[in-house]
């Protein structure tokens, strides 16, 4: 347990410098390292993509309200919006990790796997849509926020790879897309952990330190080292080549959906 607490730790200070740096990722990284170390720990093998996921959006609670107090500090989060899309996006969130414990472990790994080409290629073009539309009307801007809710917890993220595009796309400026995409995170970490944890409770044979999905010991040590080094990765953004940056990832994710949809393929 020793050695795996301290590969979490270091996971967390990967992911939290990564997250700090781009805004976006932590997530991404989170879940293919984690599905890896639960099946050298021995973890259920039918359960570990979603322990990864469920204890990834733990991890993005502290994190995303450290990045939403930030951003709110700065006057950069648009709360109508946030308080507008907030209902969908809590019943979309919650719905999907609770039909995720229903989900085999292979099909939630072929959407992730799906989804991480889709990042690393949006990522890599630094796709942005033209802002050719007013925010949609309340049935609208609930049935958006229902869908990046649902997607993010299948794939264990904050929801930004999805919530800036579509937010910049309703004609809302990008540091203000950014700042309140910060904002959207924290419920969808929220309903997603709670969601993994009640799906996960009457599931047989997952490790004794978790709560439903939620690996605790895992949850603890990288949340400590995310929170270490995400300072470190928002500063470095005024010295690194951030566009540079973000193409090594997107090759990375890359290379992380390759072998990830290998392991489907094998089985």
């Amino acid at each position: 347990m020793d050695s795996f607490l301290v590969f979490y730790f270091a996971l967390g200070l990967g992911t939290g410098f990564v997250a700090g740096l781009l805004g976006v990722g932590g997530g991404l990284l989170m879940v293919p390292a984690l599905v890896w170390a639960f099946a050298r720990q021995g973890f259920a093998p039918d359960y570990l993509i979603h322990l990864a996921l469920a204890t990834s959006l733990a991890v993005i609670v502290p994190t995303a309200l450290s990045s939403l107090r930030a951003h709110h500090a700065h006057g950069a989060v648009d709360w109508l919006t946030v308080r507008r899309i907030a209902p969908g996006i809590l019943l979309g969130t919650l719905l999907g990790s609770l039909v995720a414990a229903k989900l085999s472990d292979s099909g939630l790994r072929i959407f992730f796997t799906l989804f991480l080409f889709y990042a690393a290629t949006q990522m890599l073009l630094g796709f942005k849509p033209p802002a050719s539309r007013q925010m949609p009307k309340m049935l609208g801007i609930t049935f958006a926020g229902g869908v990046i809710g649902l997607i993010s917890s299948w794939v264990g993220i904050g929801g930004g790879t999805l919530s800036v595009p579509f937010l910049t796309w309703c004609n809302i400026e990008l540091r203000r897309a950014i700042g309140t995409s910060s904002a959207i995170g924290l419920p969808i970490a929220l309903a997603g952990t709670l969601g993994y944890a009640v799906s996960g409770m009457n599931v047989a044979n997952l490790p004794e330190a978790s709560i439903g999905f939620v690996y605790l010991p895992a949850l603890a040590a990288i949340a400590l080292g995310s929170w270490l080094t995400a300072p470190f990765g928002a500063a470095a953004t005024h010295r690194l080549p951030v566009h540079l940056v973000k193409k090594l990832f997107a090759g990375l994710l890359y290379l992380l959906a390759v072998r990830m949809g290998y392991g489907v393929w094998t089985g």
